[in-house]
């Protein structure tokens, strides 16, 4: 296991009034698949309060874990349900230095 938390940004355009639907279908694959993959620390979905979007911010132990994430058939299953609702832009990384208060 890594010592660098691996972080998975995805910001997610939701479609003239999908924003509701795109929330709900995130929060119900979170409940039933994400929380079960290995390597998998904590997500955090973040709700535009214009309704346009939502960015969801998921921290992994490893890229290897993002990678096995992103090949599960449940995963794989809901990424059709997901571009119905939103496009998507996605990007990972590690912590770069914190910003001063």
């Amino acid at each position: 296991m890594s010592d660098e938390t691996v972080t998975l940004i995805n910001v997610l355009r939701a479609k003239p009034g999908k924003q509701d639907a795109l929330i709900a279908l995130l929060k119900e694959n979170m409940d039933t698949v994400v929380r079960t993959l290995h390597g998998w620390k904590e997500t955090r979905l973040i709700a535009a309060e214009d309704g346009t979007g939502v960015v969801i911010c998921s921290e992994w132990e490893t890229p290897a874990a993002v990678e096995a994430m992103r090949s599960d058939p449940r995963m794989k299953a809901c990424f059709p349900k997901i571009a119905e609702l939103a496009s998507l832009d996605s990007f990972q990384g590690m912590m770069a230095a914190s910003a001063a208060r």
